[in-house]
């Protein structure tokens, strides 16, 4: 019993490989919503003035954004309101508007596009942001969700993640692809293509680089590529597995698995791949390292109490305690910007589903209602967690609100995504 635990669990991070999916090329993520936020504020949000001279529509992208994160009613409006206009806030707030975005573009001598904007509280007839930004025309969408990210911390509280980046795993006939893509789905690029299997992909804290374990060398090797110049180095190509990386918070180390010494434990290494460290000394499979949002600690998955559970112990090595007791079966540690709730994959009942576990009090609740899920990804701000899933025997990705009330599906109509991971805030 034991060697074939072993087995099935030295797979894990790897079994991605070996699954048959296909995506066309340039597909485009399609996002479906479900649920809302446990209070939704009513806003409407004016067509900005001058804004069909853009590539995109920015109004309709910040009503996407903030209809997605479920704590928004969206007050429908024929209306075209510059940010310069007078407006009268009581007639909105009779429309049933709390909040009113106004805004206008205009096009710069230098080819930029000006957009500018204003949030007014219809309640209390006060202005509660403007911001005025000028960026190049492949950026207008950049633009329409910073402007979304702002309306959504002066109402809901928290910093917004629509002005973030989101990256997956797709295979493609032979290909494997690693693509990045906006929070939504749109604008995506392809960071690496490959005939052999990529995956385990992390974001490094500043967003410039992403590490992730390719097949190319016919076994699994990990890399760190840096996104602007495409140039990427080795991180970690010892004897037997290479895998499942993670960044430290301030970006100078990764924790990765190695299999080096014989069964997989977990180490340290410098982000060039220097000063490795053996952390974990254990008889059982240790793997799936994971960084607290401090850097003191790291969480793993290991089998050292008869199956998969997480445990924690301190970045510097050490005994470990155990962190999951419900269930048999716990995988893919994440931790939450915050550092206090856990997500992971929990096997009860033959089904694979997110969970999510308060640090503080140990409460624990289910999120997802799939039965496939893997690879948990907090968002930036804590607020949302994506994951990979199935339906319909075909991959795809989605995103649940922590509290679970606001669920997400997000799909290529006629292909199937892997192993997100969600980036950090754009500086």
């Amino acid at each position: 019993m034991k060697n074939k635990l072993h087995q099935l669990f030295a797979a894990i991070g790897l079994v991605l490989a070996a699954v048959a999916f296909s995506a066309p090329a340039n597909a485009q993520l399609r996002i479906e919503t479900s649920g809302v936020g446990a209070t939704q504020i009513p806003i409407a949000i004016a067509g900005f003035s001058n804004e069909d001279l853009a590539p995109q529509q920015v109004t309709a992208i910040i009503k996407a954004d903030l209809a997605r994160s479920g704590f928004f009613k969206i007050i429908d409006t024929g209306d075209v309101i510059s940010e310069a206009s007078q407006v009268n806030l009581g007639d909105w707030k009779a429309r049933g508007a709390d909040a009113l975005v106004v805004g206008s573009v205009q096009r710069l001598a230098d080819g930029r596009f000006d957009v500018r904007y204003r949030l007014m509280d219809t309640v209390k007839s006060a202005q509660l942001s403007a911001l005025a930004m000028a960026a190049a025309p492949q950026y207008t969408r950049v633009t329409a969700h910073k402007i979304a990210d702002d309306i959504y911390e002066k109402l809901i509280g928290t910093r917004g993640a629509f002005a973030t980046r989101i990256a997956y795993i797709i295979k493609a006939g032979k290909e494997y692809r690693l693509e990045v893509a906006d929070s939504d789905g749109e604008g995506t690029q392809v960071a690496l293509r490959s005939n052999e299997p990529i995956i385990s992909p992390a974001w490094s804290p500043d967003g410039t680089k992403v590490a992730y374990v390719s097949f190319e060398a016919k076994k699994p090797v990990v890399y760190v590529q840096n996104l602007i110049t495409k140039q990427r180095i080795v991180v970690a190509n010892y004897k037997g597995s290479n895998s499942a990386p993670s960044w430290s918070p301030d970006g100078s180390k990764l924790a990765i698995a190695l299999a080096r010494d014989g069964l997989t434990q977990v180490y340290v290494v410098n982000s060039d791949g220097g000063g490795l460290r053996r952390l974990t000394q254990t008889n059982g499979i240790d793997t799936e390292p994971q960084f607290s949002a401090d850097g003191q600690n790291i969480y793993f998955t290991s089998d050292r109490s008869g199956g998969p559970q997480i445990y924690k112990m301190s970045a510097s090595g050490g005994d470990a305690q155990r962190v999951t007791f419900g269930g048999t079966y716990n995988i893919s540690p994440r931790i939450s910007p915050d550092g206090k709730t856990l997500a992971y994959i929990s096997q009860r009942g033959g089904r694979f589903q997110l969970y999510a576990l308060d640090l503080s009090n140990g409460q624990e609740q289910r999120l997802s209602d799939t039965v496939k899920d893997e690879s948990p990804s907090f968002s930036p701000n804590g607020k949302y967690i994506m994951y990979a899933t199935e339906s319909g025997r075909r991959g795809s990705l989605a995103v649940v609100s922590v509290d679970g009330r606001v669920k997400q599906r997000l799909t290529m109509q006629a292909g199937d995504i892997r192993e997100p991971t969600w980036g950090p805030f754009m500086k």
